[in-house]
This record gives structure tokens, C-alpha cells and sequence, in this order.
């Protein structure tokens, strides 16, 4: 053997076109044909990931109900921000979401979206945060990527399908689309190589009666408790406070 293919065989060392295994904190989707493809092999900690849909409601909230439920059972709250339907407790539940865990907070613009996800990933004290902004742009998702690198958050974005073609700052980025009742996940861009195959999973999918149409008023009262919590709580609480006119 050359001192050259010695060398490569070194497992510290990276090919481009293989897959990236890195010591990342993760946490397992659920679907071990997904978490194979993910560098960490789970959804990853501290960065914030997109997730863009042919449309809303075509499973994708299946998509992260194991990690969801994982980590609904440790001390940190699941943050579900301007979501374009209600999730329905039933069926949270039974798919084990403690849901003392989770928060619905409403809002009504894509800048207040935008600055309650940044705050609740810089809090240090939300497990995951969840945001569906109408719209953003790369220097919104930089701020969101570098508050969930502070707070160690697992973080989502959702959005269009249509937003696939922009850059993105985000590490992680998927594609979701649907069809004969299954989910197609097309990884569009991970830490490693890029290419990978469609894969096509079972979900068990919301229906109409597991997500209701949203049009909810922001429960004041569920920030107030989120806020008093964490190392940056009472910063962020005033801070919240003055935006929202919390008294």
C-alpha cells in the first residue's frame, strides 16, 4: 500500500463524494432510512433547519413527531410559532407530546415571527422552535442560525418549496412533497456530500381531524411562563413585554 491511499484511509479524513459522519448532538428522527443520510444521523442541535413543502398540512408536523416527543419528555419547551393550522392536543398526544411541554404563540406579522423564533432559540430554555414565516430572507435565517447556536436549540423553518432555489445559510434543508400517501423527502443540502436519493417514507400523515384551520388569538400567558425560565429569561421577558405591551 502507497503512502498516499495509507493516508486516506485515515477515518479523520473526508472524500467529497462521501457522506460527512460528524460528532454532532442530535436527536433520532424516527425514520432510520432518514437518520442514515443525516450526518449526525438525527435531526441536528444548534443549527436551525428548513423544511419546504409543496404546500402546508402534507404531513410534514409526522415528519418530526418522534424527535418532538423525545424531547417533549426533558425540561425545555416545544415552541410552535405562527403555524398555519391549530394543532389538535388529541392527536399531539397521542402521538406522546407532553403538552404541558408545548406553546402555540400567534402572531401577526413575519417580523414578529421571525424575532420570537430568534428569541425563544437564544433563550437556552426551548428543546425545539418551530417557526412558519410567510417569508424570509438569508440574513433572517443567519440571525436564526446563530441563536440556535447560542441556545442549542433544535431549530425549524418552514416554507415554500419555491424557496429551494435561493441561498440559504441553514445547514440542513429539505424538500417535502406527497404522494399515494407517503412523504418524499429530497435532501437538498447537509454537511458532506450533497446528492442523495429521494426517500420515501410512511408517516402516518394528519388528516382534517388532526389539525384544525388557525385563527387563534397569541396566549400572553403562556410567554410569561416561558420567559421566567432559562438564563436569559428576564432579559428576554422585558424585552417581550415591551414589544407585545405585556403588563
Amino acid at each position: 500500500m502507497s503512502a498516499l491511499q495509507s493516508l486516506l484511509q485515515n477515518p479523520a479524513i473526508w472524500r467529497g463524494g462521501e457522506q460527512a459522519r460528524v460528532a454532532l448532538p442530535s436527536i433520532p428522527t424516527g425514520f432510520s432510512e432518514l437518520d442514515r443520510e443525516l450526518p449526525g444521523e438525527g435531526w441536528p442541535r444548534g443549527v436551525v433547519s428548513e423544511l419546504l413543502t409543496e404546500r402546508s398540512g402534507i404531513g410534514e408536523l409526522s415528519l418530526l413527531m418522534p424527535a418532538l416527543a423525545q424531547l417533549s419528555r426533558q425540561d425545555g419547551w416545544l415552541m410552535l410559532i405562527a403555524p398555519p393550522w391549530i394543532p389538535y392536543a388529541p392527536a399531539l398526544a397521542a402521538r406522546g407530546i407532553r403538552l404541558s411541554r408545548l406553546i402555540v404563540a400567534n402572531t401577526v406579522s413575519d417580523k414578529d415571527t421571525l424575532w420570537a423564533a430568534e428569541q425563544s432559540l437564544r433563550a437556552g430554555n426551548c428543546s425545539a422552535v418551530l417557526a412558519w414565516p410567510a417569508a424570509v430572507n438569508e440574513h433572517g435565517l443567519r440571525r436564526l442560525q446563530l441563536a440556535a447556536e447560542e441556545g442549542g436549540s433544535f431549530g425549524v423553518v418552514f416554507g415554500e418549496s419555491s424557496r429551494a432555489a435561493l441561498s440559504s445559510p441553514a445547514p440542513l434543508r429539505l424538500r417535502l412533497g406527497v404522494r399515494h400517501n407517503r412523504l418524499a423527502v429530497k435532501i437538498l443540502k447537509r454537511r458532506g456530500s450533497g446528492l442523495t436519493p429521494t426517500l420515501w417514507l410512511d408517516t402516518d400523515q394528519p388528516s382534517a381531524s388532526t389539525i384544525k384551520v388557525l385563527n387563534h388569538g397569541y396566549p400572553r400567558e403562556a410567554w410569561s411562563t416561558l420567559l421566567e425560565h432559562g438564563e436569559h429569561g428576564e432579559k428576554t421577558r422585558r424585552e417581550m413585554a415591551k414589544s407585545w405591551a405585556f403588563t
